[in-house]
């Protein structure tokens, strides 16, 4: 809590310095976002592709690894996903589920490759995930300029059909998919704390040699963890597409992927933890958007936020793994000046 406070006060200088006054800000995102219809809507489906990339980059963290690749696992499984509801005319009973599958499915292959690379070649995740995203996004545009092309002339695809679109329920902006937030909050939780897979993630993110010495294999587990998050980011694409946007087109993703490792890192002691910080950047996301258009804000405040979220937690671990200490040796002191007095 501390660190997000820190973070709130730092950001309040850029506002300040844009002329604007950060508590009205603050109140308008914290206080008169959350508090209407609207706003919760969108704080609500702001936070799944958050949270289910937020898993994506936990899970992994948990094995002590770092999934910097949400972002393209989302783009991969919006892509397979919005391929299936534009090629097959099947009822919504039957597309919803086909959808979801195959994008689980497409972002689950995408996120074994560094998993693969990290566990058989060594090869660092973090730059493999990372490159691979900058692959998934490039590829997604040259097929909305090619071969997913809808009319008009747009870099997008056409609208999905309405068996493709998932309900709304109380509000035109709130979709049935939050209600993945609870689903794969339990299960996430019955899988790393009532498996045996749960704790083998652990015992091999906290201590690999002891973990080998058990018998626990860190091949599988590394290629797991990387499956699981890319399945979970890809499904958090094809929800977006479906629930929010209707089509696929190159910006759909304010950077989901990216703002998902901010909370991982927020809500590394748990699932709910996890949950819990997606909200909270959901809030701040929403939030952003509203005081733009109010306040005349740029919505890179929000970028600003994240960053700094990120910088203050990394700061707080340094801090908390390492001690500052400062000693004063009176008796070498002692000797140099004996020594200057002699000469």
């Amino acid at each position: 809590m501390l660190t997000v406070v820190a973070a709130l006060v730092v950001s309040a200088i850029p506002l300040l310095w844009l002329g604007v006054n950060p508590l009205r800000s603050y109140r308008e995102i914290f206080v008169s976002n959350p508090t209407n219809i609207r706003g919760l809507a969108n704080i609500l489906v702001t936070t799944v592709p958050l949270f289910l990339a937020g898993l994506a980059v936990y899970l992994p963290l948990r094995a002590g690894l770092w999934n910097i690749g949400a972002e393209g696992q989302l783009f991969v499984g919006a892509i397979v996903g919005s391929a299936v509801a534009l090629n097959l005319s099947w009822p919504s009973y039957v597309l919803l589920p086909a959808m979801f599958l195959f994008a689980g499915i497409a972002g689950g292959l995408y996120g074994a490759i560094p998993g693969y690379l990290r566990a058989k070649h060594n090869v660092n995740e973090i730059i493999s995930s990372l490159m691979l995203t900058f692959t998934a996004t490039t590829f997604a545009g040259y097929l909305l300029r090619g071969p997913m092309q809808g009319g008009g002339g747009q870099s997008a695809t056409d609208q999905l059909p309405g068996a493709a679109r998932l309900p709304t329920v109380a509000h035109p902006r709130l979709h049935v998919g939050v209600v993945a937030l609870v689903i794969f909050a339990v299960l996430g939780y019955l899988l790393l704390n009532r498996t045996r897979l749960g704790y083998e993630v652990a015992l091999v993110g906290s201590n690999p040699a002891a973990a080998v010495q058990a018998g626990i294999s860190k091949y599988k587990t590394y290629v797991l963890v990387f499956v699981i998050g890319g399945a979970l980011a890809g499904i958090a694409g094809i929800i977006e597409i479906a629930g929010v946007h209707g089509r696929l087109f190159e910006e759909f993703s304010p950077e989901y992927g990216f703002t998902a490792i901010a909370v991982a890192l927020l809500g590394r002691n748990g699932v709910f933890q996890v949950l819990l910080a997606a909200l909270f950047f959901g809030v701040i996301t929403a939030g952003g958007t509203t005081i733009a258009v109010t306040q005349n804000v740029p919505t890179a405040i929000i970028n600003v936020i994240v960053a700094l979220t990120i910088l203050f937690l990394l700061t707080a671990d340094f801090i908390r793994d390492h001690r500052i200490t400062v000693s004063y040796d009176r008796s070498a002191g002692s000797d140099e000046r004996g020594v200057e007095g002699a000469s």
